[in-house]
Parts: C-alpha cells; structure tokens; sequence
C-alpha cells in the first residue's frame, strides 16, 4: 500500500512540475505537442487541440513535449516560427524552463498551508501566527549508533515519562532541559523511558545505558529533544505560515544540497543520509502511519527537495538548461546543438548512476 502511494505522490507531483512548463508554453504562445505523465510505451492517448496527452507505463517521470524546444531536431518553417520555443525572446524561454519548478515550490505552500489549517505538529516558541497546544516533548533526531537507536527509539517518538534512581519526570516537568539534566545526573546508570509512538500507538517502556564521552565524562542516549504541539490557523494565517515555512525550507534544503555536493567534490559524500525510491516509500510508509497531515507534509518536502534539485546548474536539468540559455545571452549566439546533445545526454546517465547508487544504498539499509 505504501508504495502505491509513493507512486500516487510522485505522480503528483511530476504533474505539478509539467503542468508548469504546459500552461507558461500555452500562456507564451508556444504550441505543445504531448503532454505525457510517466515514460512510454504509452497506455492512453487523447488529443486536444495541437497537444496529445498521454498516460504511460513507467511511472517515475513525465514530459512535455514543447514545439521548437530542439530546433535542429527538423526543420521549422516560417509560418511555424511564432509558436516555436526556440524563437521566443530569452525571458520567455526562461520563464518556461523555470515555471516547473515555481509551481513544485507553490505546490508545497499550498500543502503546508492546508496542513496548519488541519493541525500541523509545530515546535513550541517557533511559530508567528499562533498558539501551539497540546504541546509534548518529542524526539526529533537519533544520532546514528546511539544508546538511543540500538534500543529502537525514532525521531517522532512522543515521551511519556523519564526517570534514573529516584527521579522522575512527567507532565508539566518533562521539559527538554529537564530530560538533559537528569540523563547528565544519571552516572552512566541505566534511564527509563516510557514513549508512544504515533497517535494511535500503544506506551512502551524501554531501558537504556546512557555512554560516557571519554573527553567531558558526561552521560548521553544520543537524542535531541523538542516541544512539539499542534498549530492550527484559520486561512488567512495558515497562508501566511505555510509561506514562511515553506521560505525556511527552500532556504535550508538548498544549503544541506550544497553541502552534499561539497562534500561529492571533496570525497567525503555520506550516501546513508541520502534516499532514493526504495527509501523514500519506507518513509511514506512511517508517514502513513503517524497519520494523513503528516502525508501531507511529506508531500511538501519532496516537492520541494525536487524543485531545488531541479535549478542545479547541470545538463538534463532545467537548472543546466537554464545555464545553457544564459551562456547564449552573454556570447550572443546559439551554443552548438551537437554540444548540448552531449551535455545532456551525459548529464542524464550521470543521474541514472546517482540514482542507481542511492537506490542500492536504500536495499542494503533494509537488511
């Protein structure tokens, strides 16, 4: 079920994406000739006006078709020049090329704003338009080979109650600084932990032996910890936080890809932070789990992560497409055509080969 509806949003979404380039082309005067979700063979095809649409086998994609997008792909005659994408001034072929991933970006506002109007998770002291309630302290993070995840805790997870020795938390007093003193007043001794996971999910009580950092001899289990409660707007409000988070993530899924891409320059790339396909659906499937709102959310982010990903300045990409078209402005003429066939055509299995990587890494995560 999990992977029908990652299918179901990476349909959506791919959608999203090319409906963008379609209405700008249409909008441009640009003729569009199919307008295809998934990659052929093709299972239906309709044609409406100058644009077939087509539905097709292979799910992970889409296109559209745009008359004049390679000019040297036929000839184009005088009559068709004014609806060719090649003959259109410099801004409207950017407008098009960037329209895909301006409306993956509206797209995820649109989400995000519907999601505070439901009752959004948000974190205490870190929202402008209004009140979290319901506030619980929730694990946000699991550092990689912690006390914390060799025992089975997950980022989501909602504690219940804390103690070491004699001393307890709960209520009131389960704050986050209150969790950290009590594990660094621990002495290494076993802590126990009541949690819950998900709405619906059943207390559980576990133990952890919190380690010693050799250097400072504090005690820790390896989580970061936050107060997290509901957010819920009336629409107006909603609109206005959903732009606002949706800025925040642009703004930080952007650097974390820069430094990822850093570090691939540098040798220093840790793929196991990176998911492809099979990962991706795993963590639909959590998000499924915890609940529809925070499907919904999940949805936000990959669109955005894909409309960033899309700007990057590398061929096959709009991002490279773009670079393309603003080298033409700087030297005044057409780069070879057989030039950017070869760029695209290697930026293109330079991506497969990404994906091949981050789809292996998913397969070797599961066991």
């Amino acid at each position: 079920m999990s992977v029908i509806i990652f299918l179901i949003i990476l349909a959506l979404l791919i959608l999203v994406h090319e409906f963008g380039h379609f209405i700008i082309a249409k909008k441009s005067g640009i003729r569009v000739d199919e307008f295809g979700l998934g990659f052929p063979p093709k299972i239906f095809a309709k044609k409406f006006g100058d644009t077939l649409y087509t539905l097709n086998l292979i799910p992970f994609g889409g296109f559209v078709k745009i008359f004049g997008e390679d000019p040297h792909n036929g000839e184009i005659n005088e009559e068709r020049k004014h609806e060719s994408f090649y003959y259109k001034p410099k801004w409207i072929q950017a407008s098009v090329l960037i329209a895909g991933v301006t409306m993956n970006v509206l797209f995820a506002w649109l989400l995000i704003s519907l999601g505070f109007m439901m009752g959004l998770p948000s974190s205490v002291g870190q929202n402008t338009f209004g009140e979290v309630k319901n506030a619980r302290t929730v694990i946000t993070e699991i550092f990689p080979e912690s006390p914390a995840q060799k025992i089975g805790l997950q980022a989501g997870d909602t504690i219940l109650f804390v103690s070491s020795g004699t001393l307890g938390l709960q209520d009131e007093n389960l704050e986050p600084e209150k969790v950290q003193e009590l594990i660094l007043g621990s002495q290494g001794k076993n802590i126990e932990i009541l949690y819950k996971r998900g709405d619906a999910g059943v207390p559980t009580t576990v133990l952890v032996k919190p380690n010693t950092d050799q250097n400072t001899g504090r005690s820790f289990v390896g989580v970061a910890l936050d107060r997290v409660g509901t957010l819920k707007l009336p629409i107006h409000l909603a609109l206005l936080e959903g732009a606002e988070t949706t800025v925040y993530l642009v703004k930080s899924i952007t650097i974390g890809l820069g430094n990822f891409l850093w570090d691939i320059v540098a040798f220093k790339s840790d793929f196991s932070q990176v998911s492809g396909p099979v990962g991706i659906a795993g963590i639909v499937s959590d998000a499924r789990a915890l609940g529809f709102v925070y499907l919904l959310t999940l949805t936000a982010l990959i669109s955005i992560n894909l409309a960033v990903i899309n700007l990057l300045p590398f061929p096959a990409l709009d991002g490279g497409r773009l670079f393309f078209l603003l080298i033409e402005v700087i030297i005044r003429r057409p780069i070879p055509p057989k030039f950017v066939q070869w760029a695209n055509a290697t930026g293109f299995l330079l991506l497969i080969a990404l994906m091949v990587v981050v789809t292996a890494n998913d397969i070797l995560m599961l066991f």
